[in-house]
């Protein structure tokens, strides 16, 4: 469904057709509507409010036969506006509703534009949907036309604008089936970002292996498609020195290799490559609204299959960083992709911070479902930026411990260190300990491990069921908030 929204000074009630939205406050009464409705419908007006009001979030009524009064009573002082709009997008959508047209100074004067921006772009994130490989697709298109005295900010719309087609393009990636977006053509569709700005370069199986990138190309060794890094460089900043980095795991199909993981659900295997996605999106999104920062985004693309050449159980690889790994479950593999990613950023861009996302564990989704990521890290201020961002935007993060003493469950007789924990326990925490290893010049630096936000069965606040593009409005939001 595709939302078109414009903005008007003022209007007459009696010149609209279609759905007239007015909100309500805690007192229950509607402010800034005087001499737009006759006696009649103030008393059809009044009527509705007293008999609802207390009892639906939203409510309906017609006034005449081309005219629906719609009601959004917000009862808190402290509101997302963009929930409200997803709220009001689903309404919309179960009603039929096609033609509104938003009041959008009954919220009262202690709101601002800001507050009806918000409220539409909560509308069109909520309003996504991947139909790409269905036969009839939903073509309908919702027509919103705010009213308000206020004026519009151009410049926030833009960079709401960027952030949505940020969002949305991540949830399009991860959308994709596994044979469709493999390593091969997820590194064309990259590729494609450099018409809005963005500096990209692919490194392919045979730069790897001069790079010596084993870690990462153990895992793919087992595809037929190539393995790749690919670089996406942002510059808005003359003046910053170190740029922002972001890195992200793409393993576009995970099988789990010769540790083959459990046919049921294995399907789902398509969004293993989610924290690249991620990344992908915020560096759109950080071009399309010309951030003024300079950015780095780093994205290992792989398929991990099982084939006559896949990696085995026991095998030892010499990373990037020259790091060696024994190799014990072939399932253990973003960390693998990741250890060379991380190092590789860090010796070639010398970064303020690293950051990177990953969909690394399940042991994440026992300890904190689907409600926060988690998030490990070992600078204590980039933590509190994160969680602070996550706060704002609802993309929750909590924090996890390191310690050294974990280090003793991943260290290897026969290697540097091995690459699962098989003692048992902390398996989210081992695998961060696991990548802090390939941190060599003290970068700060912060892991979040979105297993349990990248994809969801049902439908969150501002997303549908499927790929949620967690991440994208949370680092945004990061960005702006102590970069920019």
């Amino acid at each position: 469904m595709i939302i078109k929204e414009k903005y008007t000074k003022s209007a007459k009630l009696n010149n609209l057709s279609g759905s007239i939205i007015f909100f309500s406050d805690n007192k229950s009464q509607i402010k800034n509507i005087n001499n737009l409705l006759n006696n009649s419908q103030n008393n059809l007006l009044n009527k509705n409010l007293k008999n609802n009001i207390k009892k639906k979030e939203i409510f309906s009524f017609d006034i005449s036969h081309n005219q629906k009064i719609i009601i959004y009573s917000i009862k808190k002082d402290k509101i997302s506006f963009e929930k409200n709009g997803a709220k009001l997008y689903e309404f919309f959508k179960k009603e039929g509703l096609s033609k509104i047209h938003i009041f959008g100074d009954s919220l009262g004067n202690s709101y601002n534009i800001k507050s009806l921006h918000e409220l539409v772009h909560g509308m069109k994130l909520k309003s996504y949907s991947f139909d790409k490989y269905l036969t009839k697709k939903n073509s309908e298109v919702i027509n919103i036309n705010i009213i308000s005295k206020k004026n519009v900010d151009l410049k926030l719309i833009k960079n709401l604008n960027a952030i949505e087609s940020g969002v949305n393009f991540t949830k399009d990636l991860v959308s994709e089936p596994g044979n469709v977006l493999h390593p091969d053509e997820y590194a064309k569709r990259i590729t494609q970002l450099k018409k809005i700005g963005l500096k990209i370069k692919v490194y392919n199986t045979s730069k790897l292996k001069k790079m010596k990138c084993n870690a990462l190309l153990g895992v793919g060794q087992g595809s037929d498609r190539g393995s790749y890094i690919v670089t996406m460089e942002w510059n808005g900043n003359k003046k910053q020195k170190k740029p922002l980095a972001f890195v992200g795991k793409g393993v576009c199909f995970d099988t789990g290799g010769i540790s083959l993981k459990p046919a049921r659900f294995m399907e789902d295997m398509t969004y293993d490559m989610a924290g690249s996605a991620v990344v992908v999106g915020l560096l759109k999104s950080l071009a399309l609204r010309k951030a003024k920062v300079n950015a780095v985004g780093v994205v290992g693309l792989v398929e991990n299959m099982v084939s006559g050449n896949a990696q085995r159980p026991g095998d030892i690889v010499k990373s990037f960083s020259g790091k060696t790994i024994e190799v014990l479950n072939t399932d253990a593999e973003g960390r693998l992709v990741l250890a060379d990613a991380i190092t590789f950023t860090e010796k070639k861009f010398k970064p303020n911070f690293i950051i990177d996302l990953a969909t690394l564990t399940g042991a994440i989704v026992v300890a904190l479902g689907s409600e926060y990521a988690g998030l490990f890290s070992n600078d204590d201020n980039l933590s509190k930026q994160l969680f602070d961002a996550g706060e704002k935007v609802e993309e929750k993060v909590w924090r996890l411990p390191l310690h050294e003493n974990y280090d003793k469950l991943m260290n290897s007789k026969n290697a540097d260190m091995q690459n699962i924990n098989y003692v048992g326990g902390a398996g989210s925490t081992t695998a961060a300990q696991f990548l802090q290893r390939f941190i060599i010049n003290k970068t700060p630096w912060a892991h979040l491990d979105i297993a349990g936000m990248a994809f969801s069965k049902y439908a969150g606040s501002l997303n549908s069921s499927g790929a949620t593009g967690y991440g994208v409005r949370l680092l945004d939001k990061f960005v702006e908030d102590n970069f920019e």
